[in-house]
């Protein structure tokens, strides 16, 4: 099913696009990140955003949620300007750091703060909500470690919860920053395979990683950002030899290895992964 047919089939078949990103420029330090950005996010639509750390992957996605202002252009989420104060109907999802050991949460807290967090005061506990966060614990496979203290629970564990507390509003757009980063290969597999459920339902998803691998079967369209410059087009389109050395200004090749792809020349891949790059805090 591509992007068209799930834009028909799922619950937000909507002819406007959930993101439009016009005219975008981001300069930091003196330094112009990239510049001249068109984005648009449809129904049902993934795009995965790839470049080398430092590129402005991270800036893009907090510049949607209203917490970075752009140099230039505009930016309107769900058909309304992006605004400081947030939006509920945006989903956020962060990169797969562990929580401290000491941490007083059990998972299901963690999750119903997704759920009733946003009410002034101490959430007083309602049956609706525990039966919601009863739901989004199943659904993230994370029923059965909803009463342990969350610190002591593994990375991929934390990151289930966190994509339950992420999907608790049911958002219509969704933003991924590394939600892969650090989990093992089953972890990767069902925290993809959630946020690939959500958006067969309409949603658009907006998903920074520096490894394509284990969405590359998922992914619509590839947005590629580095050396300033930016591509934006499908997988195929995106990730070819001529492509990336073209964007980068210096060789790099694609390369297959089994299901996998290897970029060999780029800064900072290597043999494991299509990007290795250990945070992005541009």
């Amino acid at each position: 099913m591509d992007a068209a047919e799930r834009r028909r089939a799922g619950r937000y078949a909507d002819p406007v696009s959930l993101l439009e990103i016009r005219g975008a420029a981001l300069r930091r330090s003196g330094r112009e990140l990239w510049s001249g950005l068109d984005l648009s996010v449809e129904p049902g639509e993934l795009i995965a955003v790839l470049g080398p750390s430092g590129s402005g992957k991270t800036t893009l996605l907090r510049a949607i949620l209203g917490l970075e202002p752009l140099s230039e252009g505009s930016i309107t989420a769900l058909g309304q300007p992006v605004r400081r104060r947030g939006n509920r109907a945006i989903g956020y999802l962060p990169q797969a750091r562990p929580l401290p050991p000491d941490t007083a949460l059990r998972g299901r807290d963690l999750v119903s703060l997704g759920v009733d967090g946003h009410r002034f005061g101490i959430p007083l506990p309602r049956r609706r909500d525990r039966d919601r966060v009863d739901r989004l614990l199943a659904a993230a496979g994370a029923s059965a470690f909803a009463d342990r203290p969350v610190g002591v629970l593994s990375g991929g564990e934390q990151q289930r919860l966190r994509v339950g507390q992420a999907l608790a509003d049911d958002p219509r757009l969704l933003l991924c920053d590394e939600p892969l980063t650090s989990l093992d290969l089953a972890n990767q597999q069902a925290v993809v395979r959630l946020i690939d459920e959500h958006r067969r339902t309409g949603a658009g998803v907006l998903l920074v990683t520096h490894d394509i691998n284990p969405v590359l079967g998922k992914v619509d369209r590839i947005l590629y950002i580095a050396n300033g410059r930016f591509t934006l087009g499908t997988p195929k389109d995106v990730l070819t030899s001529p492509v990336l050395t073209d964007l980068y200004g210096a060789p790099v090749f694609v390369l297959r290895a089994g299901d996998r792809l290897v970029v060999v020349g780029a800064p900072d891949a290597d043999a494991s992964h299509h990007h290795h790059d250990h945070g992005d805090h541009l």
